[in-house]
């Protein structure tokens, strides 16, 4: 993954709904790559089907400028680990992983759950 002139941020699917959903604490992503996971992907087009229908779901997804980093073992186990470590805080399995993509591959990490919010190289935005 080369680096431009872009601020390098991975979105969870928070993120990308406000964004799509033209959220104005949002605007300021606009128009940047959406780079993130197949599974906040996956939410994404599953809150637009449960909102939607399955037309708007897939409307949006194809809309999307985004790049997808894979889920390694490595990064699913660091994830999982991750949670466990904070399971008082009920982190969801997607944002913990996110979040150790984020950090293996220097991204911020850009979320509306204030659960991340004092945690380093992470962007909150409600």
């Amino acid at each position: 993954m080369a680096r431009g002139e872009l601020n390098w941020i991975f979105f969870d699917s928070y993120t990308i709904i406000e964004l799509i959903n033209q959220n104005e604490n949002y605007v300021r992503f606009s128009g940047e790559l959406v780079i993130t996971n197949a599974l906040h992907l996956a939410e994404v087009h599953c809150h637009f089907l449960k909102e939607h229908n399955k037309q708007t779901a897939d409307f949006w997804i194809r809309q999307l400028n985004f790049e997808l980093i894979n889920i390694t073992t490595d990064i699913a186990i660091k994830g999982s680990s991750f949670k466990f470590e904070n399971k008082k805080k009920k982190l969801s399995y997607a944002d913990c992983i996110g979040y150790v993509t984020a950090t293996e591959y220097n991204l911020k990490f850009l979320t509306g759950d204030n659960q991340f919010g004092y945690l380093e190289d992470v962007e909150f935005v409600k």
